[in-house]
């Protein structure tokens, strides 16, 4: 896949010990009095909005695309490492939403639904490209004029870390994309990659387990990288 090059900054922890409850927004619960009441209105325009565009309202997509599009155009070019293969992702992510809003059937949220459109389209891209290069025998699609990445992390770190990233497996890389530079959470996560939830957090610490390992200095503890 060659060098991905991230999209935004680093920040993520490459760290086995688990959060404390309150540093991270984790999957709705619902208490005696019921869910939260913004995750209620989360649900309720989510809703709101897969009715709307399966009605064949155009501001209903272009709605989705003022909330979504920015996001999903950095993990597009996560997914894809660069910019001219992300626009044309979420373009096509588009299409397909649109042709295919009839057979939605509810049983993940319409929002997720959507990411995980891009999210095949993404791997759909990143199978025909590789195909390409093994026809041509020629890297140069892994290699157009790239946009600077993380510019507030120092060059010889995010060189490492995209380095460390490449060596991951696909499932690995794409729950730590998702969950520690996208900020999914698990449940999205299991919804997207249509694995479950426990999964995604498996796989989510065998990757940092393996980023840790390859990035840790010589002597030195983990508890120092984190």
């Amino acid at each position: 896949m060659g060098t991905m090059g991230l999209a935004l900054p680093w920040k993520a922890r490459i760290s086995s010990v688990p959060r404390e409850r309150g540093t991270r927004v984790e999957p709705c619960e619902h208490f005696a009095g019921g869910p939260h009441p913004a995750a209620a209105d989360a649900l309720n325009e989510d809703a709101a909005l897969a009715a709307a565009c399966r009605s064949g309202d155009l501001r209903a997509y272009e709605r989705l695309y003022a909330m979504h599009g920015a996001r999903m155009k950095n993990l597009a070019r996560n997914l894809l490492g660069n910019p001219i293969d992300a626009e044309d992702a979420v373009q096509e992510t588009f299409l397909k939403v649109h042709r295919s809003i009839a057979g939605f059937r509810g049983q993940s949220s319409f929002v997720t639904w959507t990411y995980r459109i891009l999210i095949n389209t993404c791997y759909d891209a990143r199978r025909s490209r590789l195909r390409k290069k093994e026809v041509a025998n020629d890297d140069s699609e892994e290699s157009p004029g790239r946009e600077p990445r993380a510019p507030g992390a120092h060059p010889a770190l995010r060189m490492a870390l995209e380095r460390a990233l490449a060596k991951l497996t696909q499932h690995q890389r794409d729950v730590f994309l998702l969950y520690e530079v996208e900020g999914f959470r698990h449940a999205e996560i299991a919804g997207m990659l249509e694995m479950t939830e426990t999964a995604s957090k498996n796989t989510l610490f065998q990757a940092k387990k393996s980023l840790r390992q390859m990035l840790e200095p010589p002597g030195s503890s983990a508890a120092e990288i984190r």
